[in-house]
């Protein structure tokens, strides 16, 4: 049934949230949630990111920035909204009332701003401080940058793999690949049925772990050759350098995501290696939510009728 068999970039992205999924396309995003009750709420906005229009946000190397910060933001306001089903329901009942906006947004943003400074805490600083620490006993410098780039990746993984363990965070990572499974669906030129949908993969070179993933690579290899002997510039370069390093991997998860080329493969096996952590085989209820998501915001019959000139009545 299928006439193309390549990967077409639709545009389209998404996040797994509480018992739901989020999709954006371009401005528009929805958020899909499996309320208590068994019904899907579906709710669509619009999010022009932190800098609207502005022309300097969409340059190269430093649009990465302004993507992964609006990513967080957008993140953290789709995950709230699927919560409020779940956490604020007892609190209605008792109260009768539910938070304001300003509240939630104050919250939103204290809760971005802190878990930017616990990443960059745990996945550039603690490495770079056990390798200074390392650094007493072992003269060579070389071998110092390598041992730090070992930890950063160590920790990163590690760090993966336990979370991966927890109960609420497996069934999260069943959405993840139900959110995959419908850009993958679409994107090989299958028609958005629970049936397609399954039998899709459930890994996407798009993937934030692939970006995440590409950050801390890009970093190994940029403080290896960064070499200065004052410790206080050591820490303030790593720091000065992660929008750097940020907008590196965002340009490289670009060309991931538009190109399937031997060498794009290669650089995108690591990637795809860890979502098989970070995504796990949805059941079809959630694969419902995902695709309820999904036409609320991309007509995917048109796309697939522009892009694989078909239509899907004919299949």
């Amino acid at each position: 049934m299928e006439k193309r068999r390549q990967t077409q970039y639709s545009g389209i992205g998404g996040q797994a949230v509480l018992e739901g999924v989020m999709m954006k396309n371009k401005t528009k995003y929805a958020v899909a949630v499996r309320k208590p009750d068994g019904d899907i709420d579906v709710q669509v906005e619009e999010y022009k990111g932190i800098c609207g229009d502005k022309g300097f946000a969409k340059l190269p190397l430093i649009r990465g920035t302004f993507a992964f910060i609006d990513s967080l933001v957008l993140g953290m306001r789709v995950t709230m909204h699927s919560a409020s089903f779940y956490e604020d329901e007892e609190d209605t009942k008792k109260t009768g009332k539910t938070s304001g906006g300003r509240t939630d947004d104050i919250m939103m943003g204290g809760t971005v701003v802190i878990s930017v400074v616990i990443a960059v805490a745990l996945f550039m600083l603690l490495p770079f401080w056990i390798s200074d620490l390392l650094g007493k006993y072992i003269r060579n410098a070389s071998l110092v940058a390598i041992l730090e780039g070992i930890l950063r990746i160590l920790i990163f993984v590690g760090y993966i793999v336990a979370i991966s363990l927890m109960k609420d965070i497996k069934r999260l990572y069943m959405y993840h690949g139900a959110e995959h499974k419908c850009i993958n669906c679409i994107e090989r030129g299958r028609p958005l049925t629970v049936k397609d949908v399954m039998r899709s993969s459930r890994q996407h070179k798009r993937c934030g772990t692939s970006f995440l993933l590409f950050v801390v690579l890009v970093s190994v290899i940029v403080f290896f050759f960064i070499r200065v002997d004052n410790m206080a510039l050591k820490l303030v370069l790593r720091l000065l350098l992660v929008p750097v390093i940020a907008g590196i991997s965002y340009e490289i998860i670009r060309l991931a995501g538009r190109s399937d080329n031997i060498f794009v493969r290669i650089i995108s096996a690591p990637g795809m290696w860890m979502q098989r952590l970070t995504t796990k085989e949805p059941d079809e209820e959630m694969v419902k939510v995902a695709i309820a998501s999904v036409e609320a915001v991309f007509d995917w019959r048109a796309y697939l009728q522009e892009t694989f000139g078909y239509d899907v009545d004919d299949l």
